[in-house]
């Protein structure tokens, strides 16, 4: 008798729980759903792949580290990595460590990482060390991307020709008409140059970024590169500058978003890129 209540009673309780609980959902451009295979697919043609990410978002993070396994292996290898949160000239002390000069207590010690490299990047740079994979350092140097919000593009013009050789050629275009650094410049309550300058010391990290993710471009392999989604949101930032260097590059991108509700792609956030990861707002944060 015990056995007979046991059974009905264990599907009662199984049917007063939920579905699944998802920790993301990937959807396409228009808002379809989509399946990390056809991601993958996709990505090992292009010539380019950003991820944009949330930067403390653990999902974010963890797929980073599971798209690069997964294009390593459908590409045999050729790939190269790059990122936001390496800055150009630490790319001698990067290459250093990638051919094993020294530990890696010694690289995080010298290379200005940000602080949550050990949970957050260090997995990609690890996976770069063991498979021999190149990883460029793509970010304007932090101080002088300072100088354009303080005193605009026309700051730099006084760097000497050595400093120069880790920013993107000048003089830098710069079209205020992008979205994001359209937002960034109707901003209010900031003082009337640092509103201007705001959207300029974006751009000229997005430039950057373009200039060297080109530079170091190779036939038959595909760059992966890592960076806040706001860099390569709506296909502009990043990308615009790259298209002004090469109008056929074939680019793919992947974007981030937290929604309360990720059975269906917001409209808000349809169109942002090629692939969206939407992200239960409920996860917890890397910071």
């Amino acid at each position: 008798m015990k056995k007979i209540f046991f059974i009905p009673l264990i599907a009662m309780v199984l049917m007063s729980f939920k579905g699944d609980k998802l920790a993301y959902k990937l959807f396409n451009q228009k808002g379809e759903q989509a399946s990390y295979t056809s991601l993958v697919k996709k990505i090992k043609d292009a010539d380019i792949v950003f991820f944009g990410e949330s930067h403390n978002n653990p999902i974010s993070h963890w797929l980073e580290l599971e798209v690069t396994k997964d294009l390593y292996e459908a590409k045999e290898g050729n790939v190269i990595l790059g990122a936001e949160m390496f800055e150009a000239d630490n790319q001698l002390i990067v290459d250093e460590y990638l051919a094993k000069k020294y530990a890696a207590k010694k690289f995080e010690a010298e290379c200005r990482l940000w602080p949550n490299y050990t949970t957050d990047y260090k997995p990609l740079m690890d996976f770069a060390l063991a498979n021999k994979i190149p990883f460029i350092a793509t970010n304007i140097p932090r101080r002088y991307a300072s100088i354009v919000y303080k005193k605009g593009f026309e700051g730099l013009d006084d760097l000497s020709a050595e400093a120069k050789k880790y920013i993107a050629p000048l003089p830098i275009f710069y079209d205020a008409e992008q979205d994001a650094y359209k937002s960034m410049r109707e901003m209010s309550g900031m003082p009337a140059h640092m509103t201007v300058n705001l959207p300029k010391a974006q751009a000229i990290k997005d430039a950057t970024m373009a200039y060297f993710i080109h530079k170091n471009l190779k036939k038959g392999s595909t760059f992966l590169h890592y960076n806040g989604s706001y860099h390569s949101d709506k296909f502009q930032g990043i990308i615009y500058y790259l298209k002004r260097l090469n109008p056929d590059l074939k680019i793919v991108t992947i974007t981030s978003v937290s929604q309360k509700d990720i059975e269906k792609l917001d409209d808000e956030n349809k169109k942002l890129a090629d692939f969206i990861i939407a992200i239960d707002e409920d996860m917890t944060t890397t910071y």
